[in-house]
């Protein structure tokens, strides 16, 4: 069995992602992970987002933690990951996103943005927080075997590159 795992690695590498190719790519992404620091810890919350303008939406409940220091603090700097990786064939991509938080506070994209972003949990989400990216990093598994294939994801164009990982 080991042996297989092996070869199948092999046949694996690692393609770093250019910004537009990662942010396109997590715009397809139902929901992620927002990363932010509560009591001088890191903490780790799963939402949904979208993509708006190179920015990272997301709607939360007011009265969540995540919300409250992103409403307390003057910066917030936060990071924002999201992926679709298959299990089975252990190929697909991993973004990054990391930014300053802020609350959005103009009634129009608030409006706009609540109808995006429908609450995936019985809970009113009264809150929207916008991520404006400083760094964003993605990579993608693919199998090189099926490289001149069509791979899903894969049609977003950008000036990727190969990770060395040896």
């Amino acid at each position: 069995m080991s042996g297989s795992i092996t070869t199948d690695a092999a046949r694996r590498r690692v393609v770093e992602l250019e910004r537009d190719h990662a942010l396109a790519l997590l715009a397809k992404a139902p929901f992620g992970r927002v990363v932010y620091t509560r009591d001088a810890l890191p903490a780790i919350r799963p939402v949904n987002h979208i993509v708006d303008g190179g920015s990272v939406i997301l709607r939360t409940r007011l009265a969540s933690d995540f919300s409250a220091a992103v409403h307390n603090l003057p910066v917030m700097v936060v990071a924002y990951q999201a992926d679709d990786i298959d299990v089975v064939s252990r190929t697909g991509w991993s973004v990054v996103v990391t930014g300053t938080a802020r609350p959005v506070t103009d009634r129009d994209r608030i409006n706009r943005y609540q109808d995006l972003l429908r609450p995936w949990v019985g809970l009113a989400m009264d809150d929207v927080i916008e991520i404006e990216p400083t760094l964003v990093n993605g990579i993608q598994l693919v199998d090189t075997e099926s490289i001149g294939s069509s791979q899903e994801g894969s049609e977003v164009p950008g000036e990727d590159r190969e990770l060395d990982r040896h």
